[in-house]
């Protein structure tokens, strides 16, 4: 939020160097996260008054001006905006005058027509963003009055505010921030009560949703342009001027931090009545958008329709304009997990939700209400009814904080007596209950919704004394490795292992749309429809990022991601390794080469079996939206699952190549044993190498003929691999649903060099013990 400093003046005496306070304040947490100089004292810009317009004689575009300036000489200006008026009080810079960003004024010709100065935007003199038009004065400003007496210059500061410190969106809470970090005294503007009664004009039919609602009829106001102090205000706290009773509430929202709302009384049918939305239920909101309500959404309806949605923003068919003479003045409390789900589930963000969500002070509505009506009274000369009608009872919360003194002396290292732990608490509005031996007890103000436990109280009491102070010990000392810091480090190596190999790293979001929601763990309060739950494989986002790629025009794409994933049957999360490919093997094939190769299964395949020294098998499966899977096994667990998406999941991406996919559990692969380096020496016997071709059903897969020569713990046998594969499509001899496959055996011993007779002997119990276990037929 954006801060004048000026204005901020008026609740609190500041430090004369604002970098100063702005280095108190982010010491103390509340982040400063930019000063801006704002205007200045302009020499030579003034009020003048515009007499006369006429077409420019050789420009569409501009028009010839004769503004008075107070010298009594009227001067000639050619200007280029549409938005004012003759008669219109507007900012003159006259030759000889320097604006921001260095821009100097000079008498000039503009088209052939003599111009004496220019006439400026707010944006031009550097008080506000708006560069539309001519920056349109109060008609009582004096004409021939320097700029700076109407705007002066200012500094602005940029607060970053925490979720928990809604207490810190207004001039008043941030004003007992600084109050509190610097010994000062707070001036807080004088409101003079109102009194309230329940009244049958206003009803609340949600009242978990609002528990208190509160509206007064203000008369015969006179809605116009707002003063240029108030204009000003609003401005270089961000907010755009609208209309003399909207900028109050805006600024009474500023000034206290209660949003506020203003209906014109006239276009309220009946009694207020704060509800639930009806399903399907249309709003016609100020932002001209129709948005269509669901049953959870909160309103504020009169005996007709929704006027506003509650909390968010009001409607355009109530809202106050020009012509409105009778006003409905709202001040609330809304529960913030209410007006949070509207909000985002509509993503309709506002002012007044952003206050609402974080929590307003209750004590405030009743206050900001009365402080607004004042200031319709003076500025729109407006008659408020002298009570508020209300319903429902404003939310009382009975804490009390146990502080005690040896606790806080434990957190903090530094011993800090009673009385001073009492002044500091007592600067931020606490209120001492009871004593106790070594312990008080503390009621927190009805603004800090933060305060609820005992290190709270001890966080406030060393932002005041000062975090700088606390003094500085060295407490390094030898920590032995955790297991927490082997995971790390492993995964660590896997990630540079993976990216060695020519793999894109991606992070994607834990939370999915609302189409996973069945299988995932749906959130209480989602953020959107895209994100309602945890996500239960990390497949899904990279697939997303394989369609960003896909669009912007990539041929290869190889990405992993290693991330948490959240079971809902069992509630437990795990963290797990994914991968998808799609494309090119290779990045560019080269010229000499023939056909392109695409990544495909055994590509991912190869990645997940140098992951470590885990043995990883793969058993075949049938998977909905797999062309085809299989599961990933490692010492008969099941660890993931690999394989290649269906052709419409490849359409539907826009690919042009096959999507392969895999997922696998890290916990069971980046084990002690399965990362530890092992090494060995060089051998020192030749191997000798025997071939074996078989003749297959086309269902018996390679890894069970590979158990099979493993489970016969031939001593000699030191390998095998499988050198040919064709069916019998490639081969008419072999018939329909059989291949042949052949592998080279390699056998070796470790202290000898091997005689063929010996190699021979081996070989011949490894045919027969194919022939025997598996429906297999050799070939000689």
């Amino acid at each position: 939020m954006k801060f004048s400093i000026n204005w901020l003046r008026e609740f609190v005496e500041l430090p004369a160097s604002i970098e100063q306070l702005a280095e108190t304040l982010t010491i103390a947490g509340v982040e400063i996260e930019g000063i801006e100089r704002r205007g200045a004292d302009f020499e030579r810009v003034v009020v003048a008054q515009i007499k006369e317009s006429k077409q420019h004689p050789n420009a569409d575009r501009l028009s010839v001006c004769q503004v008075d300036d107070g010298s009594g000489v009227s001067r000639q200006i050619v200007c280029g905006a549409k938005n004012y008026q003759v008669g219109d009080k507007v900012p003159l810079a006259l030759p000889d005058a320097v604006l921001p960003h260095d821009l100097k004024i000079r008498a000039s010709k503009l088209r052939g027509v003599e111009s004496g100065g220019m006439l400026c935007s707010a944006k031009e003199l550097g008080i506000a963003e708006d560069a539309a038009g001519l920056l349109i004065l109060s008609p009582a400003a004096k004409v021939g009055a320097p700029i700076g007496t109407l705007f002066p210059a200012d500094t602005i500061i940029e607060v970053e505010i925490t979720p928990n410190r809604g207490d810190l969106l207004s001039y008043l809470g941030l004003a007992r921030e600084i109050a509190g970090l610097t010994s000062r005294h707070i001036r807080a503007p004088e409101i003079a009560p109102a009194v309230h009664s329940v009244s049958a004009g206003v009803g609340i039919s949600a009242s978990r949703e609002c528990p208190f609602y509160s509206a007064r009829r203000i008369s015969d106001v006179k809605v116009g342009q707002s003063p240029e102090w108030l204009r000003a205000r609003l401005e270089a706290s961000g907010l755009r001027s609208i209309n003399s009773v909207v900028d109050i509430t805006n600024y009474v929202m500023l000034e206290l931090g209660q949003p506020l709302h203003a209906f014109d009384a006239e276009k309220v049918s009946g009694a207020i009545n704060v509800r639930l939305a009806y399903a399907g239920e249309e709003f016609l909101a100020l932002d001209g958008k129709t948005y269509s309500l669901r049953s959870e959404h909160l309103v504020v309806a009169d005996q007709v329709r929704a006027v506003a949605i509650a909390g968010v923003m009001g409607g355009e068919d109530t809202g106050v304009k020009t012509a409105t003479r009778h006003v409905l003045l709202e001040s609330a409390y809304f529960l913030p997990a209410s007006v949070r789900r509207t909000a985002r589930e509509l993503n309709l963000p506002s002012d007044s939700s952003y206050r609402f969500e974080r929590g307003v002070d209750p004590a405030m509505t009743l206050r900001a209400s009365a402080r607004a009506t004042q200031l319709i009274g003076e500025l729109a000369r407006g008659t408020a009814e002298t009570r508020i009608g209300v319903a429902g009872k404003l939310p009382e919360e009975d804490v009390e904080i146990r502080l005690r003194s040896s606790r806080c002396q434990r957190y903090l290292g530094v011993s800090l007596d009673e009385p001073e732990t009492t002044r500091v608490l007592e600067q931020f509005g606490l209120h001492k209950t009871r004593v106790e031996a070594g312990e008080t007890w503390w009621r927190p103000p009805s603004y800090r919704t933060d305060l609820r436990r005992e290190v709270d109280l001890i966080e406030e009491v060393i932002r005041a004394y000062g975090i700088e102070k606390i003094p500085a010990r060295d407490r390094s000392r030898f920590t032995p490795m955790t297991a927490a810091d082997r995971i790390y480090d492993r995964e660590i190596a896997l990630r540079r292992s993976l990216v060695a190999r020519g793999i894109f790293e991606a992070r994607t979001s834990a939370l999915v749309p609302r189409a996973f929601k069945e299988e995932a763990l749906p959130l209480k309060n989602p953020l959107s429809e895209d994100h309602v739950a945890l996500r239960p494989t990390l497949i899904p986002g990279l697939l997303g990022v394989l369609e960003r790629n896909l669009r912007l025009g990539a041929t290869s794409t190889r990405v992993f991601e290693l991330g948490r994933v959240f079971r809902a049957g069992d509630g437990k999360e795990s963290r797990n390794l994914a991968l998808v490919f799609s494309g090119r093997a290779q990045a560019e094939p080269h010229w000499r080469s023939g056909a392109e190769w695409q990544l495909d299964f055994f590509d991912v395949k190869g990645v997940l079996e140098s992951l470590g020294r885990t043995v990883l098998s793969f058993r075949r499966t049938e998977k909905a939206d797999f062309a085809f899977a299989a599961e990933i096994l490692g010492e008969g667990k099941i660890l993931g699952l690999a394989g290649q998406l269906s052709g419409a999941h490849t359409v539907v991406l826009g690919a042009h190549a096959p999507i392969v996919v895999a997922e696998i559990a890290l916990e069971e692969i980046l084990t002690d044993d399965a990362n530890a380096a092992v090494f060995r020496g060089l051998e020192r016997f030749p191997a000798v190498t025997r071939d074996i071709a078989l003749i297959a059903s086309e269902s018996l897969a390679h890894e069970r003929i590979v158990a099979v020569l493993r489970e016969a713990k031939e001593p000699l046998l030191e390998g095998a691999k499988l050198f040919d594969l064709f069916d019998g499509k490639e081969a008419a001899g072999l018939g329909g649903g059989r291949k042949s496959l052949a592998y080279t055996l390699t056998y070796r011993d470790k202290n000898r060099t091997l005689t063929s007779e010996e190699v021979t002997v081996v070989h011949m119990r490894i045919r027969e013990r194919l022939k025997a276990e598996l429906p297999v037929e050799l070939r000689e």
